[in-house]
């Protein structure tokens, strides 16, 4: 599969978290989160959170740990989304999927915004919490993510090789912040949370398209 003429990037949070995003007009990375008052629900593994705060260090930016960005996914519908819909027992959040958004941005506007304020940027072509993984901050090297894989709506399972669940959880990462004015669209799987976003951004100059999408739920 050839690279999209356009991609885009997509963060999953909790729609507690939205009131303080929009506050704030930004989305801010794990380690700029640490300290701040915990009133907000957290849907990540908090083992793994903790190894991107404190381990994983990017090869393309060795003064950055993973932690010191925010992450985004290549698709909808991600592999992490499934962990929390299946309600893993190693998450602390067990609330499943419906009061999760999905926020999306334009990959090559989130770039350029990082380039024009000099704040560090780079795709991995896996799942940046683990142990191993390869990351890039060349445009030139966007052929080297598996975009099959990324699209592919089965995973796992008998006949399917581990290299799709894997190519599937590819990141792209931004240092330490994410513009609100960056989000072009909001993604939900019900009418009751689409209707406590859009009550929420009435007053909010910079509003994105709101959507009702179940295809990118599980």
């Amino acid at each position: 599969m050839t690279i999209p003429v356009q991609p885009k990037i997509y963060h999953i949070v909790h729609v507690d978290r939205l009131p303080s995003i929009v506050g704030d007009q930004y989305l801010w990375s794990d380690a700029k989160m640490v300290g701040r008052s915990p009133q907000e629900t957290t849907i990540g593994m908090s083992h793994i959170k903790q190894r991107r705060l404190n381990e994983l260090r990017l090869n393309s930016h060795p003064h950055l740990h993973v932690g010191n960005c925010v992450p985004f996914y290549f698709c909808p519908r991600s592999i992490m989304l499934y962990l929390i819909y299946k309600k893993n027992p190693e998450l602390q959040y067990q609330s499943g999927q419906d009061l999760i958004l999905h926020l999306e941005a334009d990959f090559h506007a989130t770039v350029l915004w990082a380039k024009q304020n000099n704040y560090c940027w780079t795709f991995t072509l896996s799942n940046a919490g683990a142990r191993i993984f390869e990351d890039y901050n060349d445009l030139t090297q966007l052929h080297r993510i598996n975009w099959q894989a990324v699209a592919a709506e089965q995973w796992s399972g008998k006949g399917i090789a581990s290299s799709i669940s894997e190519g599937k959880q590819a990141e792209f990462l931004v240092e330490c912040k994410f513009p609100w004015h960056l989000v072009e669209r909001i993604g939900t799987c019900s009418q009751l949370v689409y209707q406590r976003i859009v009550g929420m951004l009435a007053s909010i100059s910079h509003q994105p398209q709101v959507e009702i999408l179940p295809r990118w739920y599980y």
